[in-house]
């Protein structure tokens, strides 16, 4: 990996704007935690300073060429085919997503995001947001931290998540395409509720998701398992370059092996 040369040492006070976001005041996290239980989405435009996002950036650039790029062939629920149901059904229909890949390990020890994703004052934040007693790093070498880049062409199409929440920071829009877009409670996973036909109704573009389109620097929690989802197709010779903050809500969990294979090409374990 590539460090970027004279970054200063700072801490969370220099990496987000602790005057507009106050992480430890109790009103504020309460309503944070209401416009995500009310939206399931919360968007905290400016959460990083200027510099912080200049200097996260300009690294993830940097060590760029040490993605690893993929293209899968999934459902939405990114689960193997039913064979109850036909090809084209919303159930088994096959989209195509791409993007490139660099893994905690090829974060430096000194980044920034780094220093964010182990503060205290941010991982109790987080935990007080998501409604989670404490929040921990995976037990894996590979997935805590993440890098995607979305070159043109490039996109993450419609599915829902397999974990409750994902926490993400914007570190480089694309010039156009490369929009955030979900469709609320399209599925109920306690109840088993599917709700395929709201689904193809969003494939086969009959219904209307919400679009928002983020500046560097902003920070998103996400409740995605209920939610539809998806990153428009990337227009344009600039990278949309993402962070993605990945906690569990318990210790010790790895995420799996063939799941390792399939987003990052190995398992993170070799000498």
């Amino acid at each position: 990996m590539t460090k970027v040369n004279d970054t200063p040492e700072l801490n969370i006070k220099d990496i987000v704007n602790l005057n507009q976001f106050a992480l430890t005041d109790t009103e504020f996290r309460a309503g944070c935690r209401e416009v995500l239980e009310n939206s399931g989405c919360l968007l905290l435009a400016n959460f990083l300073r200027s510099q912080a996002v200049e200097l996260v950036r300009k690294e993830a650039l940097i060590n760029k060429h040490l993605a690893y790029y993929c293209v899968q062939e999934h459902n939405v629920y990114v689960t193997p085919q039913d064979e109850n149901y036909s090809a084209d059904h919303p159930r088994n229909r096959k989209l195509v997503s791409s993007k490139g890949c660099i893994t905690d390990d090829q974060i430096p020890d000194e980044s920034l995001l780094r220093t964010l994703y182990d503060s205290v004052e941010f991982r109790d934040f987080l935990s007080a947001v998501l409604g989670e007693d404490a929040l921990y790093e995976y037990a894996d070498p590979l997935s805590s931290i993440n890098i995607h880049y979305a070159s043109e062409g490039q996109e993450l199409a419609w599915h829902f998540d397999n974990s409750s929440f994902a926490i993400t920071l914007l570190l480089q829009q694309s010039a156009m395409g490369g929009d955030f877009q979900y469709v609320r409670d399209l599925r109920y996973t306690a109840s088993g509720d599917l709700d395929f036909e709201a689904v193809r109704q969003v494939l086969d573009d009959e219904r209307e998701p919400q679009d928002l389109r983020m500046d560097p620097g902003t920070l998103v929690l996400f409740h995605g398992r209920e939610s539809i989802h998806r990153v428009k197709p990337v227009q344009g010779q600039q990278t949309r370059v993402l962070a993605v903050l990945a906690y569990n809500s318990q210790p010790g969990i790895e995420l799996s092996e063939s799941s390792r294979m399939t987003f990052y090409g190995r398992l993170g374990n070799e000498q």
